[in-house]
């Protein structure tokens, strides 16, 4: 493993600039854990270094980034954003059952809640080294790419704060200090969502035309490149076109082309391919590959959560974490494409068998092979069951993670060992999927929307079939947002899809449901569906986010709440 290749990446800068108004005087004493503005300033180097650690974030509230700190989503923490959605829940809550059964609330806003102050805490920053920039003593290519990193990572920000809040506000190069009038209610009004996302836009076009096409040696790997700049301007431009940002009605067909050209751009590049060496494997790979995009890669000095541990079967005495949805398990096909049956007895009898190989990569379940014996969930007696150790860590749902873990790392003592994985923001299947759906919206289910999905379906370690021909386009469009729930489980993209589909209030109002097995004296099996969270519900107010109470009152209350929230 390559484990020296991206300490350079993230070497952690603490300097007063990050903090209005720290410039003030505090007793007269220097601090000592601190880079001073003018050391910053006058230094190519670790001026450099403070663009680079824009890629990371602040850890604002307990257990997030621990072992490190926050990236840009939540794929290296205890609770995953999957579960809040119908893909798993988290067994010990650690504020997510707040969002899953409908409880929130600007007073109450579970993990969500640091999303509004870390992103523009993190624009604020760029935009201090933006304005800085060109009094640097630098070449001016240097400039360029620094500048093209920064529109990205600023672009990343305003992204997720469009799609969790939809309305943000726009601080163009702004950097608002303590002494500044925080009464001007310019300084809080919100922009229309087009208007910030025609922002955003403009922005990563600025970037992709500065950004290098690819990071050619391992000290600059994980920064950003004219694929991911046009990787997430694929992504923007499907939200865009999607009925929650087009007053609950699908786009224009103008609108979804747009969206197919952005991700057709991407495969153009002819830089990015499936993985094909194993589905599971790529989420684990040491080394960048075909499929990466952009990507948070791992750093010695900055191991991640203990992933093994955190989602591991309490056999193992691991605490069971994020634990897979029944939701999400029904929802893989049969080996021949077909859907799987509860009704259905050869189905009822054995239910894992003859499935998408992608469900046995992404999840373990009852009889799947881990760390060299089957996995037992089954009652009486199995030993990841709440009759065997650390039963205080069962799995509410019946169901452990696999998908990112690695078998290789181990679950007892995994400090400074294990949080070696990388974490991928955007890789080619999704692409693929966004090329898929804006294709099929814009004109239909032509060739080139069957072959976007079936190369994701046929992949080495997949082997799926085909997308039946003759798909009228409201079918095909229901194929692929089942494509995207299987291809991309975990990986923060159900939470947005369904809301920006506006199909949350059905999915997110389904039970939580898990699996009960009981095993009878003669070995034989028995499957009930059981509910593994009570009160799972989602109202219309929750396709946004509500923006957090302390967040209005700093505004004086001039900052406008989100319907419904008041």
């Amino acid at each position: 493993m390559n484990s020296f290749k991206n300490i350079k990446l993230y070497i952690v800068v603490l300097f007063c600039a990050l903090f209005a108004g720290c410039n003030e005087d505090y007793l007269d004493i220097a601090p000592t854990d601190r880079v001073s503005d003018a050391s910053i300033l006058s230094d190519t180097t670790l001026f450099e270094a403070y663009v680079i650690n824009r890629y990371l974030g602040v850890r604002l509230t307990d257990k997030e980034g621990d072992g490190s700190v926050p990236g840009f989503g939540r794929g290296f923490e205890y609770a995953l954003w999957s579960s809040l959605t119908d893909e798993s829940i988290y067994n010990n809550d650690d504020n997510t059952w707040v969002i899953q059964q409908g409880l929130l609330s600007p007073e109450n806003t579970g993990i969500a809640g640091t999303l509004w102050g870390r992103s523009y805490r993190s624009i604020r920053e760029c935009n201090y080294a933006l304005i800085n920039l060109p009094n640097i003593t630098m070449s001016e290519s240097g400039k360029a790419r620094l500048t093209a990193e920064l529109k990205f990572i600023r672009a990343f920000r305003y992204h997720d704060l469009i799609r969790n809040y939809g309305k943000v506000v726009l601080r163009g190069d702004n950097v608002s200090m303590l002494g500044d009038d925080f009464t001007d209610p310019s300084l809080f009004e919100r922009a229309s969502i087009e208007e910030g996302l025609q922002y955003v836009l403009a922005e990563l076009d600025e970037a992709i035309a500065g950004l290098p096409t690819q990071n050619n040696n391992n000290w600059l790997e994980g920064r950003a490149t004219k694929g991911a700049a046009m990787a997430l301007k694929s992504r923007l431009l499907l939200y865009a076109a999607s009925p929650l940002y087009n007053g609950g009605a699908t786009g224009s067909a103008e609108q979804w082309q747009r969206a197919a050209q952005a991700a057709q751009d991407v495969m153009d590049l002819g830089i990015y391919s499936l993985y094909q060496q194993g589905y599971s494997d790529m989420f684990t790979a040491s080394e960048s590959h075909q499929e990466v995009i952009f990507a948070r890669f791992y750093n010695l000095n900055q191991r991640h959560t203990a992933l093994e541990i955190a989602n591991g079967p309490n056999g193992y005495d691991a605490w069971g974490g994020n634990a897979p949805l029944q939701n999400l398990i029904d929802d893989y096909e049969m080996l021949d494409g077909s859907s799987f049956d509860w009704n259905n007895p050869s189905h009822a009898a054995n239910p894992y068998a003859n499935r998408d190989p992608r469900m046995s990569e992404t999840i373990l379940y009852n009889g799947s092979q881990y760390r060299g014996r089957a996995v037992e969930t089954f009652l009486p007696g199995g030993r990841d069951s709440q009759d065997g150790p650390s039963n205080w860590n069962t799995s509410r749902t019946g169901y452990y993670m696999k998908k990112f873990i690695d078998e290789s790392l181990p679950i007892q003592n995994p400090w400074q060992v294990a949080g070696t994985q990388n974490w991928l923001y955007f890789r080619y299947a999704e692409i693929l999927l966004n090329y898929a759906e804006a294709r099929n919206e814009a004109s239909g289910p032509d060739a080139s929307v069957y072959e976007a999905i079936n190369s994701i379906r046929q992949r080495n370690g997949v082997n799926m079939p085909p997308l039946p021909t003759g798909l009228s386009k409201d079918q095909m469009r229901e194929r692929i947002q089942h494509e995207r729930r299987i291809e991309l489980a975990f990986e923060e993209h159900r939470f947005y899809d369904v809301r920006r589909w506006m199909i949350a209030e059905t999915t997110e109002n389904e039970p939580a449901y898990g699996i009960d097995i009981r095993r009878a004296q003669d070995g034989t099996l028995t499957y009930q569906r059981k509910i593994s969270l009570q009160g799972r519900r989602f109202l219309e107010r929750h396709y946004w986010l509500p923006i957090p109470r302390q967040e209005i009152l700093a505004s004086n209350n001039v900052l406008e709440q989100n319907p419904g929230y008041n």
